[in-house]
This record gives C-alpha cells, sequence and structure tokens, in this order.
C-alpha cells in the first residue's frame, strides 16, 4: 500500500497583512481627518455655546448687559417664538431680534407690520440681506463687511457720540431714508443705522455686529455705554432669539428644503473630502502602474498538465468528467476526418451516419462509445480510453 504525497496549495487571495499594508495609508488620513473635525466641532460649540442669549455667562452670551440693564431699572425677557415677539411689541418696550436671518420671509414680514406702528424700538443684530430689507424697508446690506472691527462714531446720533469708539464693525448698509441717522462708518458705509418710524415715537436700530453684546467685548471700547443706550431707551426689553423650530412651526408657506437649512461650511467641507478621496484614489491608482503582460515564470508540459487534471478527477472520484473529455475531444478529433464541421461533432445525427459510412461497424456500438454513459469504475474508464484510441487509429486508416 502505497501514500499519496499532499501537494501544497497556494492561495491567490490576499492576507490581513496585505491588506492592512494596502490601506493604512487611507485609513490613517480618514481617522485623522475625522478626529480633526471632531476636535473643531467641540470647539466650537464650546466657544459659541449660548451665543447672544441673556441667560448665558459664557463668553459669547448677553447676560452681563442683561444684568447692566437689570440694575438700571430694565427688565429682560426672553422669547423663541414670533408670537410671543409680536405680541410684546408696544411703545415702552424694546424688541431685539437676535439672528434675523433665521427667520422666514413670511416671519419676517409680520414681524415688521407688528413692530412699525408699535411706537416702540427693534434692533435687528447683524441682518443679512436676506432679512434686512423686510424688517427695515429702505435699508441695504454691502455684500462686503468692514475691514476693521473697532470704528469711531462719526455722526450725531447722541447714544453714539457719548460711547464713542465701539466694536460695530462687520455688515455694512446703505439706506435711501434721508432722515436715518448713519454711524460708525467702514469705507463710508455704515455699520449702525437708526431709521425713526413713519409715523410715531418708534425707531428701529440695525447693528451691523453682535460683539458689542457680548459677555467678553462689553468691557472694551464704548461697547457697555453703546448697548445699555440702545438697549436702554424703554423700560422693557424683550429678546427674541429664533429657531428653527419656531420657523417650522410657524410658517407652511415658505418651507426651506434640508440643504437651505445646512451651514455653508458642511457643504465646502463635504465637496473637500470629495476632493480629498478623489485625489487619494488618483495616487493609489498610480502606484499600481500600467498593465503589462506577464510571462510564464516556467513552461509546463503538456503532458503533466494532462497528468495533473488526472490526479484531479481521480482524487474527485470524477469518472463521469473525466469521460466526457475523453469523448468530447475524440469527437473533436474524428469530425474533419469524416467530413463533418467540428461545430457538428457533438450532434449525434450528424457524427455517427458519417463514421458509419467509413468504418464497417455497428452504429449502435458506436453511439455506446462516444455517446454512452459514463463508465462505473476505474476499469471501465482505463477499457473507454483503449476504445476510443483504437476507434481514432481505424478511422486514420480508412
Amino acid at each position: 500500500m502505497t501514500a499519496q504525497a499532499t501537494l501544497p496549495t497556494t492561495s491567490t487571495a490576499p492576507t490581513a497583512r496585505q491588506v492592512w499594508t494596502r490601506t493604512r495609508g487611507i485609513t490613517l488620513a480618514v481617522v485623522l481627518i475625522l478626529v480633526a473635525a471632531v476636535a473643531m466641532a467641540a470647539v466650537r460649540s464650546t466657544a459659541r455655546h449660548g451665543e447672544l442669549d441673556p441667560r448665558s455667562a459664557d463668553p459669547y452670551g448677553s447676560h452681563a448687559i442683561a444684568q447692566l440693564l437689570s440694575d438700571r431699572g430694565v427688565s429682560t425677557r426672553v422669547v423663541t417664538t414670533l408670537g410671543a415677539a409680536r405680541s410684546a411689541a408696544g411703545p415702552d418696550t424694546t424688541l431685539l431680534v437676535a439672528v434675523p436671518d433665521l427667520l422666514t420671509s413670511r416671519q419676517q414680514t409680520e414681524l415688521h407690520t407688528a413692530t412699525a406702528a408699535s411706537g416702540g424700538r427693534t434692533v435687528l443684530v447683524a441682518a443679512g440681506s436676506s432679512s434686512v430689507q423686510r424688517l427695515a424697508p429702505g435699508v441695504t446690506a454691502d455684500p462686503a463687511t468692514s475691514a476693521g472691527t473697532t470704528l469711531a462714531p462719526d455722526c450725531a446720533l447722541p447714544e453714539a457720540r457719548r460711547a464713542g469708539s465701539a466694536d460695530t464693525g462687520g455688515i455694512r448698509y446703505t439706506t435711501s431714508r434721508l432722515d436715518a441717522d448713519s454711524c460708525y462708518f467702514s469705507a463710508r458705509l455704515a455699520t449702525l443705522l437708526r431709521i425713526p418710524a413713519a409715523s410715531g415715537h418708534g425707531d428701529t436700530v440695525v447693528l451691523g455686529a453682535p460683539d458689542i453684546l457680548y459677555n467678553d467685548r462689553l468691557d472694551q471700547q464704548g461697547n457697555a455705554s453703546l448697548a445699555l443706550q440702545l438697549l436702554g431707551s424703554r423700560p422693557h426689553l424683550v429678546w427674541y432669539l429664533p429657531s428653527l423650530s419656531d420657523a417650522a412651526a410657524t410658517d407652511t408657506g415658505d418651507r426651506k428644503d434640508f440643504l437651505d437649512l445646512l451651514p455653508s461650511g458642511w457643504l465646502w467641507g463635504t465637496l473637500q473630502l470629495f476632493v480629498a478621496a478623489v485625489l487619494a484614489a488618483f495616487w493609489r491608482a498610480r502606484r499600481f502602474g500600467p498593465l503589462v503582460p506577464e510571462k510564464l515564470p516556467v513552461a509546463i508540459r503538456a503532458s503533466e498538465t494532462a497528468e495533473g487534471r488526472a490526479r484531479l478527477y481521480r482524487k474527485a472520484n470524477a469518472r463521469d468528467r473525466a469521460a466526457a473529455a475523453l469523448r468530447s475531444t475524440t469527437r473533436t478529433r474524428l469530425a474533419p476526418l469524416v467530413g463533418v464541421p467540428v461545430t457538428q461533432a457533438h450532434t449525434p445525427e450528424a457524427l455517427l451516419p458519417a463514421l458509419s459510412a467509413h468504418l464497417s461497424g455497428d452504429g449502435q456500438a458506436l453511439h455506446s462509445l462516444l455517446f454512452g454513459p459514463p463508465p462505473g469504475d476505474d476499469a471501465a474508464l482505463i477499457a473507454l480510453t483503449d476504445q476510443l484510441d483504437a476507434l481514432e487509429r481505424e478511422v486514420r486508416r480508412s
């Protein structure tokens, strides 16, 4: 009894180490980008927490100015809905709109209608071009912001002259109203406007930057003086903090889609990540180089290939496939010898009559030999091989 030698097998699938070596550069880059994004988001969320909120003591909150106003007898009330802001408008009230650009066009129109004839003061903080034209008709926001933050008043408005220089630099405005007070100029454009109401004693103040209301900027320049005078002219201050939820709940005719609600920074960030991914893919593709034909390292004899396949058939007990391969090869070689096209070599109706015409044997025996069932054992397979060889020799001699 002889033991068969076990042939080593070779896998072409990459190993885990090879996969890691190929992808570690891209994986490290993605991890660094994610860590940087999380760190930046954490820093920004911590620094801007409670921005322009009179209840927040954070650097960008406004609790300090609310406390100073309270010491002078001015009450401060925070509202977050358009309905509360509209109902609070009155001659003894200053309505501060913290982020006017968050309001939809319909909300802006309704708020202006409520405040125009109220006789009170409306303060718009950093209103952009999308909101200032509706909340303060006749005023236009310039696309370019001021170069500096601290500006001199350069106007006759008593509040500005008493405060002196202040951090109002931000959005710049122009107005067609001849009775408007324009202060704190940057390149001939004002960063603070006071527009008197068409009737009554009310007015609207447009402030180009929120810096004078921040806790950490209140003690600089004339910020505190200007903020106290602008917000303390009436005994009551209503601090309106618009929110996206309020816009969704109150405005059904002018809804914004998902992309409108995304900050522009997210869109630019996504574009940068896409460009980085394309460049990384191009870099990896270039490393592989062009496709080149590769020659086999050694020449393998046909007999060795046939022997190797035969061993595989034997190991798998695939006598049916071995017999089918032998019969198919024999039919392919016999067909041209008897005048049958190779395309019809495997059709009994075309091959068997031609073979019978060249041989004197029985057609039924030819059919069993060339198209019969698979052999039942190895001895029958060897006998089939011998019979096929004999048939081919006979056809070649005829």
